[in-house]
């Protein structure tokens, strides 16, 4: 058992006290403090019950969740910026059903995201791809041959 470095003004109180009474060693002495702390109850306090709608049981929570990871694969796993390009802003916080009613269910995700990926590669204008280079790049002889 480990050293305890420091003890409370309380602890140190019980400690002498205890040694006082029975006549017992130091040692003895927080042994028997410390079975006595075991041994007595603990007043726990009462947690004040949830009112709030989410209050669902474990079985319920358990299964909702199984959905959502099914439909989630369903869609083939899309990031978080997929989610967004396909439902806005909110996407990724957005529930299954809140993105059905949005118009695009698990099913046709992966046909939505192909159809918003062509969009923007059409609408990208000419200017921002790279200039090719006519000029052949020159090859430099090696230092050691």
């Amino acid at each position: 058992m480990a050293k305890k470095k420091s003890w409370t003004p309380k602890e140190e109180a019980e400690i002498s006290r205890i040694r006082k009474t029975t006549g017992a060693t130091r040692k003895t002495a927080i042994r028997k403090m410390r079975a006595a702390a075991k041994a007595k109850p603990k007043v726990k306090t009462q947690k004040a019950p949830k009112t709030t709608a989410q209050s669902l049981p474990k079985s319920v929570i358990s299964m909702n969740r199984s959905e959502g990871i099914r439909l989630f694969k369903l869609a083939g796993r899309p990031t978080k910026e997929q989610f967004i390009l396909v439902y806005g802003e909110r996407g990724p916080r957005m529930t299954w059903d809140e993105r059905a009613k949005a118009g695009v269910p698990a099913k046709q995700f992966q046909a939505a995201l192909a159809a918003k990926l062509a969009e923007n590669a059409v609408s990208r204008p000419a200017a921002a791809k790279p200039a090719r280079t006519t000029k052949p790049t020159p090859t430099l002889p090696l230092a050691g041959a």
